[in-house]
């Protein structure tokens, strides 16, 4: 809106040229969702106890976890409204991505809203059926990759992913492009809500993540870079910077009610919607196995759940008892169980989202 509104002025003052770049927008909107977040978050706290909308623990969890019962959760409403307000007024809203991640955060934000408000207002414990969640995230990703699949000016050759490490070596899905997508849209997502599990875990590394694209964003959308890096130039990419910039901040201002002993939890209205929208920005990239690298700790979260069930079931059905592989999964629960402190664990898997970024970048000049 700032964009629209301020730049055409340039033609009459120096001044307002500086809305042209791409630097200075993306520093306006990350002060802007951040600032927006930090106002916002006491008065939603406040209000999110008075509704009592507040967490209630799993039986499962370990025992610690009951005293974070009656934490206030749907915290990813202020991160989704940062996010959105901040790139309204300083995106190029004519940026066809950009309009897809509208689509993303809104589309992702009501169906975990949804189900926060049956869990959380209405006190139906199980929420939204997991089939429902499910067949709506899958809309959205069919709709979203057709959208990007037939579009001939969003990204040129969609269908074709840089492999990483390999210089000029790129993976040609053709049309498995749809429902490849559709399950990588569907399964980050979901990777992203298991790990949303201890206090500030699920924010701080989705900041480590977000940055990396954010760096990758802003690479292949500048053309002198990207050529001299040897990466595919995607003139949209520039504006999914400003976004991402936005995203960042969001998540840096909700960290500092989230970090531990947390004040609020983000629910699914955060999580469901932050995995996804992270999803479509590497495909809108075309950096999905870069994420893949960078986002590795939302994957072995994932990895960790289908082990210890899958291990479960066959041990249970060939033994009569099913044995565990960990402690507790996701396998954060896993190393609290064997007596970590929470803080020790976060800031732990915050170093090795750190170290999984710095592998991601230095992929940049091996191409």
């Amino acid at each position: 809106m700032l964009y629209h509104l301020l730049y055409p002025l340039s033609k009459y003052s120096i001044v307002f040229n500086v809305f042209r770049y791409i630097t200075f927008r993306s520093i306006g909107a990350f002060v802007t969702a951040l600032l927006f977040v930090l106002l916002a978050g006491p008065p939603l706290v406040k209000f999110l106890k008075g509704q009592s909308a507040v967490e209630l623990i799993d039986e499962d969890k370990p025992k610690r976890h009951k005293a974070k019962e009656g934490t206030p959760t749907m915290g990813g409403l202020i991160i989704l409204f940062g996010l959105l307000i901040a790139s309204l007024l300083w995106n190029d809203l004519t940026n066809r991505p950009i309009l897809m991640m509208y689509l993303t955060a809104v589309w992702l934000g009501v169906l975990g809203f949804l189900d926060d408000y049956l869990k959380n207002f209405l006190k139906i414990s199980k929420g939204l059926l997991p089939k429902y969640k499910l067949w709506g995230q899958i809309g959205v990703g069919l709709f979203l990759t057709l959208a990007i699949y037939f579009s001939t000016n969003v990204v040129d050759n969609v269908t074709q992913i840089q492999i990483p490490f390999l210089k000029n070596t790129y993976l040609q899905l053709g049309w498995m492009f749809i429902p490849i997508m559709v399950i990588y849209i569907t399964g980050i997502s979901n990777a992203v809500n298991l790990t949303d599990g201890l206090d500030g875990l699920a924010a701080g590394v989705m900041i480590f993540s977000a940055l990396g694209l954010g760096i990758m964003s802003y690479l292949k959308g500048n053309y002198v870079i990207a050529n001299y890096l040897k990466l595919e130039f995607i003139p949209t990419a520039g504006e999914l910077t400003v976004f991402i910039a936005g995203l960042i901040g969001a998540l840096i201002g909700f960290l500092w009610f989230n970090a531990y002993p947390a004040e609020v939890f983000m629910g699914d209205t955060g999580s469901l919607t932050l995995g996804g929208i992270l999803a479509v920005l590497s495909i809108l990239l075309k950096e999905q196995i870069f994420f893949l690298i960078i986002g590795f700790l939302f994957i072995g979260e994932t990895l960790s759940v289908i082990i210890q069930r899958t291990h479960f079931r066959y041990t249970k059905k060939k033994y009569g008892t099913g044995k565990r592989v960990f402690l507790c999964a996701p396998i954060h629960h896993h190393f609290e169980m064997k007596g970590m402190h929470e803080s020790k664990i976060v800031i732990r898997f915050w170093i090795v989202a750190t170290l999984l970024l710095a592998i991601g970048l230095s992929t940049i000049k091996l191409r």
